[in-house]
């Protein structure tokens, strides 16, 4: 491939080669003789380099745009690691799935191409995996290999799976006669792909990381890789973890009594009427309606300007004035999916399924918004024992919805905070 910035040399009739004209010069008559262009300068006859080429390219822009692809896996490959999900860490989970050089994320899978344990001059596909058993990571891998059945390895650490396949192929290759391998020099992270430089980069951008004390942090957390809501296991300024939430036999009927956690981020949370002011119904007057409908109007054009998201004071992340707002001033909305309870039972369990935190927000006895996928901001706002915020529902267009009013006035900069129920 040619640019106009790197012409070919042109042959002058005289058979003397000369460069031809800089892109930089200015352009004129052309002495005689005429250059004339030969044909075969232009053409590439292989793909040698015979001078330093620079590329310039932003990684964490590529790598960025390879995860904000929806639910899709993310697929890259770097050498002879094939690159297909990240996984999540939960907040109970980050103090036992680190070390110093590697974080393990529940759910990482990525395929490694190595050497065979049969066969001493193949390779062969690892399958790689890490999951949860007993609150501690469990490593497994998986050998794919043509002719022969898989075999599923496991191991407490990455080194302690990985060495069930090192032994091997360095006894067979000892055997044969081939170059020697040195197990002791390998690290079970490096197989696995945790200490990849693509893979660490995404790795370190997950919701919570800065909670894994041991680990040495390479890169940290990239701006441009904004996880979808669904990703976000912590949610709402990291709500509390599931191993402190009593399991309810009735999904969505008991109240969660909480002083830090997220606003929705459990099922049982009640807003409402118990949030409302003294006289004041769901429904209102005629006129509470349409000073509401007002409000919500207004809330609707101007909440982007009125919060921002920051590193919480109670927990995680959370929602901070981004500027004064007044008492009785409707501050956000809680958005999401709004599903019947009998639905939201059954995602409920489905999300603890595949170990994602649940955001959750009853309207009333049939409906529910469930914020884990599609959700807004309003999730990040913490729990507070002294609160500035209290939710209510209000009736707009013939529609309940769910907003966060100040109950106080609101200093720029200060934490929103909403009370518990």
């Amino acid at each position: 491939m040619l640019c106009h910035l790197h012409k070919p040399r042109t042959i002058l009739l005289s058979g003397d080669r000369s460069s031809s004209s800089s892109p930089f010069s200015t352009p004129g008559p052309t002495p005689d003789p005429a250059p004339c262009s030969d044909p075969y300068d232009s053409e590439l006859r292989c793909f040698a380099v015979f001078r330093r080429v620079f590329v310039q390219r932003d990684e964490a822009r590529q790598i960025a745009a390879i995860v904000q692809r929806g639910e899709r896996q993310h697929t890259f490959r770097v050498g002879s690691l094939l690159f297909r999900c990240v996984g999540r860490l939960l907040p109970q989970q980050m103090g036992s799935f680190h070390n110093q050089t590697a974080i393990f994320p529940v759910g990482y899978h990525a395929n490694r191409f190595y050497w065979s344990m049969r066969h001493s001059n193949r390779r062969c596909k690892y399958m790689c995996y890490i999951e949860e058993h007993d609150a501690q990571p469990l490593f497994k891998v998986k050998v794919v290999e043509k002719g022969h059945e898989d075999v599923v390895l496991t191991g407490p650490t990455p080194k302690a799976v990985w060495a069930q396949i090192l032994e091997p192929v360095a006894q067979m290759r000892s055997s044969s006669g081939t170059l020697k391998l040195f197990p002791v020099y390998l690290k079970g992270e490096d197989l696995f792909g945790l200490t990849t430089s693509a893979v660490t980069r995404i790795i370190e951008s997950l919701p919570g990381v800065e909670a894994c004390e041991r680990y040495t942090f390479r890169y940290g957390r990239n701006p441009l890789m904004e996880w979808p809501l669904a990703f976000n296991p912590s949610g709402s300024a990291r709500s509390e973890p599931k191993a402190c939430q009593a399991k309810r036999p009735y999904l969505l009927t008991s109240i969660a009594p909480r002083c830090q956690g997220s606003v929705g981020s459990i099922v049982g949370l009640v807003p409402g009427v118990l949030s409302l002011s003294p006289g004041e119904s769901v429904a209102g007057t005629h006129q509470s309606r349409h000073s509401k409908s007002a409000q919500y109007r207004r809330m609707k054009a101007e909440w982007k300007s009125n919060v921002y998201l920051a590193r919480s004071g109670i927990q995680g992340l959370g929602l901070y004035a981004a500027k004064d707002i007044e008492k009785c001033t409707m501050v956000i909305e809680y958005i999401g999916t709004i599903i019947r309870s009998e639905v939201a039972n059954r995602k409920e369990r489905l999300y603890e399924a595949q170990n994602r935190g649940v955001y959750m927000f009853r309207i009333d006895n049939d409906y529910v918004i469930d914020a884990t996928i599609t959700g807004g901001p309003a999730r990040y706002i913490n729990h507070s024992c002294a609160p500035n915020c209290i939710t209510e529902v209000v009736t707009v267009e013939k529609e309940n919805k769910i907003i966060i009013s100040s109950c106080r006035r609101i200093q720029r900069g200060e934490e929103v905070g909403s009370t518990q129920q």
